[in-house]
């Protein structure tokens, strides 16, 4: 998945066009970088199971490098017209320097298309 996160000052525009990975603008506050998203089109799932956002989804990430082979992540999720109150997913990215990469095709690898719709 590939989206832009602006790190310019500029601030989050207050009408976006709404676009599947939202609009994202990034700072610096100490040892940790913070991205700010809104502008979501309310298309995508939150996650496999299907949790579902909408156009009101706002996140805040927070990324903290630990030590060199620990990223702690942090994702504030609000998003007032799917869920009645925000809350925050902890996570921990570990290095892994002997693993190796593999393209993922979304359509290739997926064993369960029917529960899409309009397939």
């Amino acid at each position: 998945i590939f989206r832009q996160v602006f790190t310019d000052g500029r601030p989050l525009p207050k009408d976006p066009n709404p676009v599947w990975q939202g609009y994202s603008i990034g700072h610096w506050e100490g040892d940790d970088f913070v991205v700010e998203s809104s502008g979501f089109n309310g298309k995508a799932w939150m996650d496999t199971n299907g949790h579902p956002t909408t156009d009101a989804l706002h996140l805040i990430e927070r990324y903290h490098r630990k030590d060199l082979g620990h990223l702690e992540i942090a994702i504030t999720i609000d998003d007032p017209k799917a869920y009645t109150q925000q809350w925050t997913v902890h996570e921990v990215a570990e290095l892994q320097p002997d693993t190796e990469l593999l393209e993922y095709i979304c359509e290739e690898n997926n064993r369960d298309v029917g529960h899409f719709v309009g397939k």
